[in-house]
């Protein structure tokens, strides 16, 4: 067995956020309209989503800087659905288009499935007001872009 190479608890927080998007996505099942606290929900799951793929290519690059690179590729291609995902929730969400928000959850479901949830640990602190940030960070996105 090779030599394990950690980055200060990535592994952890990667852990850490895909609870929390489990909860959400559990949260949003049980809702029947798509309220305010539906959308902080979703960009919840949205920053999370870029929050992984963050920690992921930091993995892979610290396994690169050792010569692993047959392990970071793997560890990349294994991971590689969160930066998809990631972009199509945030079409959905920053278009508005919430009649879509249901089919791109529900392609979520099954990367989270083996998450146990038998108690909710998050409070919606959490997620208060994460749809307004996100929605001002797209503004500034596109101020940047001009």
């Amino acid at each position: 067995m090779g030599r394990l190479v950690t980055i200060d608890g990535t592994g952890t927080e990667r852990s850490r956020l895909r609870r929390t998007i489990a909860e959400a996505l559990r949260l949003l099942g049980q809702k029947g309209v798509i309220d305010d606290e539906a959308r902080d929900l979703a960009a919840l799951i949205l920053l999370s989503l870029r929050q992984i793929a963050q920690g992921v290519d930091m993995s892979a690059s610290a396994w690169e800087k050792r010569d692993y690179y047959m392990k970071a590729d793997r560890f990349r291609l294994e991971w590689d659905w969160v930066e998809r995902s990631a972009k199509e929730l945030e079409k959905v969400l920053l278009e508005g288009r919430w009649n879509d928000l249901p089919l791109v959850l529900a392609k979520l479901l099954p990367r989270f499935s083996d998450i146990k949830l038998t108690k909710m640990t998050r409070t919606s602190a959490l997620w208060d007001g994460a749809y307004a940030k996100l929605l001002k960070e797209g503004v500034k996105e596109k101020a940047a872009a001009r």
